[in-house]
């Protein structure tokens, strides 16, 4: 396709036909007419039949043909014995009017082609993260760097994310540019490597401290060489990291976009990440602004999670090489017993304090930092002061799509889910060792085996829920107590209960596609992912009432919540009311087991459109108001698929 003749985007379409699960691009015009019929299930608009796809739209029809009397699925209703509506809610309650009205409240999936855009417009965007997927990831904070910036990238922003080198990444190329920083009383050279994907810079600041072992494979040890014991000069190495990441954007001449040369400049937008990140705004007030440089740039900080903030000695400033005008900054009086009650610095305090702009990632869990000292876990009257964004996280809809999963035996997508989901439960069933049943749900746990994600109050709650006729399997790693807990509980429960403690990528794919319901209990959860995933692959998600898990899980429509508060956020003791809630959603959630009920929430969820798309629209919306010089609104277009051909590395 010709480019448009705003020059603003060129597209180029795929070769190969449209996916039932793939967004079309609606700001590019196309040489060939195209009908606006819309499907009345997902307010979708389908290609004329006179195109390419009218194929793709008699089958989608075909399926809206299908819904009718919603008859519950397929294989779950043919069993003798199944539970029949009048098991769960009234029937009235789920009449086939009400449930496509709630779907088309739901946003939409929109069916067409995917295009590779290449934009010139918007604004200079510098994400700064200890975190970056796939290269580096822990958590939800790598998924982030690795999504949004794409999504940013295909609405015509310049955008580039920084982040250390933990490893000898085969795809990232010595620029042999270098820069000199500060790591307390020396003077370092870092070094930078760089790749271009999908529409993105991806730079490595390259230094000894980021790395376990120098020579030969490393592997990644990002805050610590085990889990929950950080490094000792973690202040001093992610010091150099903001330092560096500033001159990233100063001395880097990046010319893999045809539409933006040279170094990104001072009119640049920085986004810090977590504590990590947090210092980045104040070496541009210390250090930059009084040489005169990056007069115009502007600091959006993001937290991802509050209750990781960087609490260090008071001392310890001195080795930041700050000037004193930013003490009162980092100033704080750490009121929990654990190490020790009193006088601190806090850096992301001073990242609260001296940024331009404070995101985060669902507006409930925004609402929640400043709801009072256990959930703003003591920072939250200086987030209330400076106030605060709640932006929903999208997820990666390329790795985690049901239609062309690689995992799976069986791809399947919104318009035959109801007949192939089953299949796949027997699949995961054997795979695990449970009996084969297709007439009591299967729920699943995904997740790190720590108290935050609420897996002790799973453990307390199993005893009960084996009572009822159902099936639980767990997958996940984290403390060897949780570990031990749960092979205990599988010798007692071996026909009901499965617990697989180790990282399997492969199984978790297939928990994700072959389970009923996806359990996550968490004690707090500023956004959540596994509820998206769960939702993607048809499995109906049962949630706690806390943080994104709020905005993203509608209840009774796209899954169901556990009670209407949240849980307690002490992570030193089990609340028994609160594993009264674990178990009263997942009853709950069995009682619309083998119902239309079920049904009408599975294709709910898969047609929701849970990508980056939206919430990179409102990131921008909020950028925007910084109003950084040369800035300007970007478009509507789609991002560059992971295998297009933008992901080369090149040197």
């Amino acid at each position: 396709m010709a480019a448009s003749t705003s020059g603003v985007a060129r597209l180029s379409l795929a070769a190969s036909g449209s996916s039932l699960l793939s967004p079309s691009v609606a700001s590019v015009s196309s040489s060939s007419s195209s009908c606006k019929r819309t499907c009345p299930l997902c307010c979708s608009t389908f290609p004329s039949s006179s195109s390419p796809d009218a194929t793709s739209h008699s089958a989608k029809a075909a399926f809206l043909r299908g819904l009718d009397g919603f008859n519950g699925l397929r294989r779950l209703v043919s069993y003798p014995g199944a539970r029949q509506s009048s098991a769960g809610p009234s029937a009235a309650a789920f009449d086939q009017i009400a449930i496509e009205r709630q779907i088309e409240q739901l946003p939409a999936l929109q069916w067409g082609r995917r295009g590779v855009v290449t934009c010139q417009a918007g604004m200079k965007l510098v994400f700064t993260s200890s975190e970056v997927a796939p290269w580096s990831k822990t958590g939800g904070l790598g998924d982030v760097l690795g999504g949004l910036p794409p999504a940013l990238a295909a609405r015509g922003h310049r955008v580039m994310t920084v982040s250390p080198r933990y490893d000898q990444y085969k795809d990232a190329w010595d620029t042999e540019v270098t820069a000199e920083v500060k790591m307390g009383d020396q003077v370092e050279t870092v070094r930078f490597f760089h790749c271009h994907k999908r529409g993105v810079d991806r730079v490595f600041v390259d230094h000894p401290c980021f790395l376990a072992k120098v020579w030969g494979k490393t592997g990644a040890k990002i805050y610590g060489e085990t889990t929950g014991v950080d490094y000792t000069d973690n202040q001093l190495r992610f010091s150099l990291f903001s330092q560096a990441a500033i001159e990233a954007a100063r001395v880097l001449n990046l010319n893999n976009n045809p539409y933006f040369q040279g170094p990104y400049g001072e009119d640049v937008i920085f986004i810090a990440n977590d504590w990590h990140s947090a210092l980045l705004p104040c070496y541009l007030r210390s250090v930059y602004r009084p040489r005169g440089e990056f007069m115009d740039a502007k600091v959006a900080f993001c937290v991802h999670n509050i209750a990781y903030q960087g609490r260090f000695p008071p001392g310890d400033f001195d080795i930041l090489n700050l000037g004193e005008e930013l003490r009162p900054s980092f100033n704080f009086w750490d009121g929990y017993e654990k190490p020790v009650v009193g006088a601190k610095i806090n850096w992301m305090k001073a990242g609260f304090e001296e940024s331009d702009m404070l995101l985060t990632v669902s507006p409930n869990y925004a609402a929640e930092l400043v709801s009072g000292d256990d959930k703003g876990v003591e920072l939250n009257d200086v987030v209330e002061r400076k106030g605060i964004t709640g932006i929903v996280n999208g997820m990666d809809v390329q790795e985690w799509d049901p239609s062309s999963d690689r995992y799976l035996d069986i791809n399947y997508d919104i318009s035959n889910v109801l007949e192939v989901k089953p299949g796949l439960k027997e699949l995961l069933q054997a795979e695990v060792g449970l009996p084969v049943r297709a007439d009591i749900p299967l729920f699943a746990f995904i997740g790190r085996l720590e108290e935050q994600k609420g897996s002790d109050l799973l453990c307390a709650a199993v005893p009960e829920l084996m009572q009822e006729d159902l099936q639980l399997v767990v997958l996940g790693t984290g403390k060897k107590k949780f570990e031990t807990e749960l092979e205990s509980l599988e010798n007692e429960f071996p026909d009901k209960f499965r617990a697989v403690c180790k990282f399997n990528v492969p199984l978790a794919h297939l928990i994700t596609a072959g389970a009923d319901f996806m359990v996550v209990p968490s004690r707090f959860e500023p956004c959540g992912l596994i509820q998206l995933h769960a939702m993607r692959y048809g499995t109906v998600p049962i949630v706690a009432a806390t943080g994104g898990l709020v905005d993203t899980v509608r209840e009774g429509i796209t899954g169901f919540r556990m009670g209407s508060s949240a849980f307690n956020v002490r992570c030193d003791r089990i609340d028994p009311a609160d594993v009264t809630k674990v178990v009263a959603g997942v009853k709950k959630a069995s009682k619309v087991y083998g119902t239309p009920a079920l049904e009408s929430m599975i294709l709910a969820g898969m047609a929701q459109d849970l990508s980056w798309k939206e919430p990179a629209r409102k990131w921008e919306e909020a950028l925007l108001k910084l109003q950084v010089v040369n800035t300007k609104p970007g478009i509507d277009a789609e991002e560059i698929a992971p295998k297009a051909l933008e992901n080369i590395a090149t040197p």
